[in-house]
């Protein structure tokens, strides 16, 4: 057996390797913030975790002085880091040079506040939703002509009311030109004066899927549709801004029929 070695000795030894591996003196690392601290001297203290694992995080005044926004605990972030040791602990930990929200994590804050901004403003208000008609003569469907969404509106509006006619709107429901042709189908909708209530929505998907039934354009859409507008966006657990202005939300597209 060799000699033992104090553990202040090997302490230092392992912290050598960590210094000395290239890869470690700086890495992007992906997790969620729990226990977070900042103290009156500017430090942040924090533990990075995923489903497997965690690490003690620290962020020294001179680098949180430059944060674009206020980490909070359950935040997704990606965290630039140096890896080394604490001497005194013997703990491995991160230390972070920067720091920025992760992609989910910042549209979530995004969606946030806007939510507030337009509750506030009163858009989200019961007594300002219009009724739907009892008995409707025509419906109008704004989704995508390629999605299940259609085919599941149009099935059930056959099955349950064959009388009932259709007008279509075909329109991109995610990527760039969403958003905007969402909205010029609203107002189209709108102009033609013909349809007593109009279903708008698409099936399930990821926040980024959905995200052209957060944006401005078309929550002011359908804010100013003077149609009453059922909104029936993704699955049960799924819920958008279009949701709340709508006057209202169905679970689902079928739903909605």
């Amino acid at each position: 057996m060799a000699n033992p070695l104090p553990v202040s000795e090997v302490v230092r030894y392992v912290k050598r390797q960590l210094d000395d591996d290239v890869l470690l003196r700086q890495v992007a690392v992906i997790g969620e913030i729990s226990n977070f601290k900042r103290y009156s001297s500017g430090h942040c203290y924090f533990t990075l975790k995923d489903d497997a694992s965690r690490m003690k995080a620290v962020m020294f005044s001179r680098d949180a002085k430059q944060l674009q926004f206020e980490p909070k605990d359950g935040m997704k972030v990606i965290a630039v880091s140096r890896v080394t040791m604490y001497e005194a602990t013997g703990d491995v930990q991160l230390y972070v040079e920067l720091m920025r929200q992760d992609g989910i994590g910042l549209l979530y804050e995004q969606y946030e506040a806007r939510k507030r901004e337009l509750e506030e403003k009163g858009w989200f208000d019961a007594d300002r939703k219009q009724l739907l008609p009892t008995f409707p003569e025509r419906i109008g469907i704004v989704t995508s002509p390629k999605g299940a969404a259609l085919h599941d509106i149009a099935t059930t509006l056959r099955r349950r009311a064959p009388h009932v006619a259709i007008t279509f709107a075909p329109v991109a429901v995610q990527g760039e030109m969403a958003a905007p042709q969402v909205a010029s189908a609203i107002r189209w909708m709108n102009e033609r004066t013909d349809c007593d209530v109009l279903i708008v929505g698409r099936g399930g998907g990821s926040i980024e899927e959905l995200w052209a039934f957060n944006e401005d354009v078309v929550v002011e859409a359908i804010y100013a549709s003077t149609i009453p507008i059922i909104s029936a966006v993704g699955h049960e657990t799924d819920y958008t801004l279009a949701d709340f202005v709508a006057d209202v939300r169905a679970a689902t597209p079928t739903a909605a029929a």
